[in-house]
């Protein structure tokens, strides 16, 4: 496999997504933001790369952290509040709720988990009809921009979970976010729709949401033990270069159990390697994030 399979225009799009950000880094920081709540959208089309993992286990370092985080689940199949404890299915009210209904409150949709610091905005799946019925809203892209600017004054950072597509619900987190982090495992297929992702992520920014960046890739599921991990991880850092984190979150069996319990793996088993990965991403996060 050679570099040139992942496209150059989509390591282009990725270099034009950062280097605003590596400018305002060089000249001592980016102007003071208007809301106190920075909001990182988690993508990546492909399904099963651990956005969901990440979400919540990156949530939970912040929170660690002394942050005020909220996580927003924008995929109908409500795995985000399935991993935290939460029974997505029996709410009442959800992000569906906010995107659809205007008489819906905040506090009736937000819930709070286990980990201090935690709250979650969950989905299920009748976030799957918001899809077809934001076709005829006017401003579509922007529904979930709505609902975040309700809540950016109450949180430190907001994480959104994006759906495996890139969608109507996607661009919609994207519009709504500051940032995004892409959760890649490291194997040949997930690699070859990095193209399409960074297309996407610059389209996004050209049309509805010019502020935004991109966080960084992040390796998931890491097997450096396999030939082929490491290999497909040498060519994404030869095609994007700083904008893949440092940081590499390993395999473990952890990751199966801790959404068993409800909870992150940060809290399930604190001493994990599992563990170890989000609490160094959520630093390496923190440092590239401009001085307000």
């Amino acid at each position: 496999m050679s570099t040139s399979d992942l496209g150059t225009l989509g390591a282009a799009s990725a270099q034009a997504l950062r280097g605003d950000r590596a400018s305002s880094d060089r000249e001592g920081g980016r102007p003071a933001r208007a809301r106190p709540a920075r909001v990182i959208a988690m993508a990546n089309q492909k399904g099963g790369v651990g956005k969901t993992t990440t979400t919540i286990n990156l949530g939970a370092a912040f929170a660690e952290l002394g942050e005020r985080v909220l996580l927003i689940d924008m995929d109908p199949q409500g795995s985000l509040g399935v991993g935290l404890g939460v029974e997505p299915h029996a709410r009442e009210a959800t992000v569906y709720n906010l995107l659809m209904q205007d008489g819906t409150t905040l506090d009736e949709a937000l819930v709070a988990t286990r980990t201090e610091g935690l709250d979650l905005l969950p989905a299920n799946i009748d976030l799957a009809a918001a899809e077809l019925l934001l076709v005829q809203e006017t401003a579509r892209e922007q529904a979930l921009s709505r609902v975040v600017q309700r809540l950016v004054s109450r949180y430190d950072r907001i994480l959104i979970d994006c759906p495996p597509s890139l969608g109507l619900l996607t661009i919609n987190g994207l519009t709504a976010s500051d940032s995004v982090i892409v959760p890649l495992e490291c194997e040949y297929f997930a690699l070859r729709g990095m193209t399409l992702l960074m297309q996407t992520l610059e389209r996004v920014r050209d049309r509805l949401n010019p502020q935004l960046a991109l966080e960084g890739i992040v390796a998931t599921m890491f097997d450096g033990r396999t030939l082929h991990a490491r290999e497909v991880l040498a060519r994404v850092e030869e095609a994007f270069g700083d904008a893949v984190f440092n940081t590499q979150v390993n395999k473990t069996i952890r990751f199966a159990e801790a959404p068993v319990a409800g909870e992150p793996i940060l809290s399930y088993d604190p001493d994990s390697r599992g563990s170890t990965a989000y609490r160094d991403l959520a630093l390496e996060v923190l440092a590239r994030e401009p001085s307000l």
